[in-house]
């Protein structure tokens, strides 16, 4: 299916331009969302809320990127709380509080992922403006960040972050379904900061100049690097050393699956790939190995595993790498958004 999609979204042609008049629609449709939502906004939330998204549909590292800022954010002494839609789960309820040991399937494989990679609290719900005001109501934190929604308007944001896949980038620059874009490029003059996963950079200054012909005053590049291997039952750590020469078979139900492959390649493996689709649900027959192989998978696939994962199952821990400017940037722009809702609310009580 991955393949498919490149062929059809990311290479040069529209082999579905006959379906125009959709992708038209689709643009018609999500511009009226926009504009309803902008006229029915509410206020602000007294906290700064931060957006991490993208306009193309698929994979393009949003939540390494999340968990990365989260540790920034901490770091700076900030207390975040994450909000996701908890795409792939269903729960009886909501808002959903996640933790690291919380069920996937009713929270979703993303919350429970950036529970255990971070640690902080995660909020789970397709209302993310009511999962927003849960978080508010128990105290959890004093900033709020949304792991996508970059299209959900009814959630207010102060700091808006596109993510794009250095690779892939705006496919054949056409709306959905002739092409990947969920909103036009023109969108990008309104978000904040724009970051590139997998661009090569060589500018002293960390910035990118430009990506695809875009350009954004806030674009920077970002990498993806592994960082150690784990048993999926024990949560033991082994060196990424231990994976060269080996023969794995990897796992990976991700939005960019060759993305995933690449890296255990890049490492020494010698890879028999199995991709599914994102955020699928694994059973005990997915895990399937050859003798002498390793089965290795994402982390996000993982914590959909443990119950029935062999010993032999592994998955790889990635990190962000960003330039220094970027966090630093990144940063003061929380700072200056937190400072102006405190003046705002200050105001409003003034004249209250």
């Amino acid at each position: 299916m991955t393949s498919l999609v490149d062929r059809v979204w990311y290479g040069r042609g529209r082999p579905l331009g006959w379906l125009a008049p959709l992708a038209w629609l689709y643009r018609a449709i999500g511009d009226s969302r926009r504009r309803k939502a902008w006229e029915l906004r509410n206020e602000p939330l007294p906290v700064p809320v931060v957006v991490v998204g993208n306009i193309t549909a698929g994979g393009t590292g949003k939540s390494p990127l999340t968990a990365r800022l989260v540790k920034e954010m901490s770091a700076a002494g900030w207390r975040p709380v994450i909000l996701s839609r908890g795409y792939g789960g269903k729960s009886g309820h909501y808002p959903l509080l996640v933790d690291s040991d919380s069920d996937p399937s009713a929270a979703g494989d993303e919350p429970v992922m950036l529970a255990q990679a971070t640690g902080v609290p995660v909020v789970v719900d397709p209302q993310r403006r009511r999962g927003a005001a849960f978080a508010l109501s128990r105290f959890l934190g004093n900033v709020l960040i949304c792991d996508d929604g970059l299209q959900h308007y009814a959630l207010p944001r102060d700091i808006e972050l596109a993510v794009f896949d250095a690779r892939r980038g705006i496919g054949n620059g056409a709306m959905i379904p002739v092409g990947p874009l969920r909103e036009p490029v023109s969108r990008l003059s309104g978000v904040d900061f724009v970051v590139v996963n997998g661009a090569e950079n060589e500018d002293p200054s960390g910035r990118l100049e430009s990506f695809e012909g875009l350009e954004h005053p806030e674009l920077f590049p970002m990498r993806l690097l592994p960082s150690s291997l784990i048993q999926v039952t024990t949560g033991h750590h082994a060196p990424l050393a231990e994976i060269a020469g080996r023969r794995v078979h990897g796992l990976a139900g991700i939005g960019n699956p060759a993305r995933f492959f690449s890296t255990l390649r890049q490492l020494g493996a010698q890879v028999r790939e199995t991709p599914f689709p994102d955020h699928h649900r694994y059973r005990a027959r997915d895990l399937s190995v050859e003798p002498g192989e390793w089965l290795v998978m994402t982390a996000k696939d993982a914590v959909k595993c443990r119950e029935f994962a062999p010993d032999n199952a592994w998955y790889l821990e990635v990190e962000a790498e960003l330039p220094d400017c970027f966090i630093e940037a990144f940063l003061n722009r929380l700072e200056e958004c937190s400072q102006q809702l405190t003046d705002s609310n200050q105001m409003r009580t003034d004249h209250g």
